[in-house]
């Protein structure tokens, strides 16, 4: 198999990542949509808990990307320090060390010197939670005692409502939670929350979508011919998937009239290695031994229209049971 070349995500994508997540969407979908593995959306994910970072914004004082390329610009055109200064109405010390950091007149791009500038500017707020062991200590306590995040948050802001050292939202012990790097509530805690995932899930995430157990261009049971109904003509045959231990599986086939049956061993159960094994085995028999099949709503018999145009058997399910 061709291995992709590594590449990491770029600011957009990470953005539309996040999006596609808090939406719902799988990691599968996800990964589907932007060509990557499951496991860089998933690590991608992981960094963070599953929890989308606050966006980091620049600084009103800081030099702008246009100014950057004001004075790559003017350095390129030969002008003094003071004059792109001036120019920009900024401190000549602003551009001056701006310069200096960033390679000097000779190796300043305004492009390099905006990215470094911003990675510069990283500060990460310690976390509430590291700052105060005590107030860790409690809430770690609570959540032994499988008292919610929101719980807990209101107890102490009951408890403690003359200190608000010690009030804490209960969003900042999920982020806690989630997010290792902060080192104030240790991952086995993870476990006592009432859904002990490891990363946090979007509200709207399902895996029961509009189509899920759904097999596309499925024909009724109820659209069977009479004859197969009453058991008086031969060639109508029921299957079923059954499976055993250590991934085994056969296909099941029994003829309504005669009651003759055929096992199938299939390798496995995904659609196209059963659906490749019932086509070879339909084709050992004479046509009008054969007329139609049966199934039950399995995912095994997703693309049962394959099979009908490999064998022109007519394929029909049974119908969906409703609570």
């Amino acid at each position: 198999m061709k291995q992709r070349a590594r590449r990491y995500f770029t600011q957009t994508e990470m953005s539309e990542v996040w999006d596609r997540w808090e939406q719902g969407e799988s990691l599968n979908a996800i990964a589907r949509s932007l060509d990557r593995y499951h496991s860089a959306v998933q690590g991608a994910f992981a960094r963070t808990g599953g929890i989308r970072p606050a966006p980091r914004p620049r600084s009103r004082l800081a030099l702008t990307p246009a100014e950057r390329e004001e004075i790559s610009r003017g350095l390129v055109a030969g002008h003094s320090i003071r004059a792109i200064a001036l120019q920009l109405g900024r401190a000549p010390s602003t551009v001056s060390r701006e310069v200096q950091r960033n390679g000097g007149r000779r190796c300043y791009r305004a492009n390099k010197a905006d990215e470094a500038a911003w990675q510069r500017s990283h500060r990460p707020k310690t976390c509430k939670l590291a700052k105060n062991p005590a107030l860790a200590h409690i809430v770690a306590g609570k959540l032994v005692e499988r008292w919610s995040p929101r719980q807990i948050a209101g107890w102490l802001k009951r408890s403690y409502s003359d200190d608000e050292s010690f009030q804490v939202s209960h969003e900042t012990i999920y982020l806690t939670l989630y997010i290792q790097a902060r080192g104030a509530l240790k991952k086995e805690l993870i476990k006592y929350l009432r859904r002990s995932r490891a990363m946090r899930r979007s509200r709207h995430h399902t895996q029961k979508t509009s189509n899920h157990g759904r097999i596309t261009d499925a024909v009724s049971i109820s659209e069977r011919p009479p004859e197969a109904e009453d058991r008086t003509v031969p060639g109508h045959w029921e299957g079923d998937l059954l499976c055993g231990s250590n991934n085994s599986q056969i296909a099941t086939l029994v003829e309504r009239h005669t009651r003759y049956v055929m096992l199938v061993r299939v390798p496995s159960k995904d659609t196209k290695t059963v659906i490749n094994a019932l086509i070879k085995q339909a084709h050992k028999l004479p046509r009008e031994l054969y007329k139609s099949l049966t199934w039950d709503r399995g995912s095994e018999m997703a693309d049962h229209t394959q099979f009908s145009l490999a064998t022109d058997i007519d394929v029909f399910f049974c119908d969906p049971q409703h609570p």
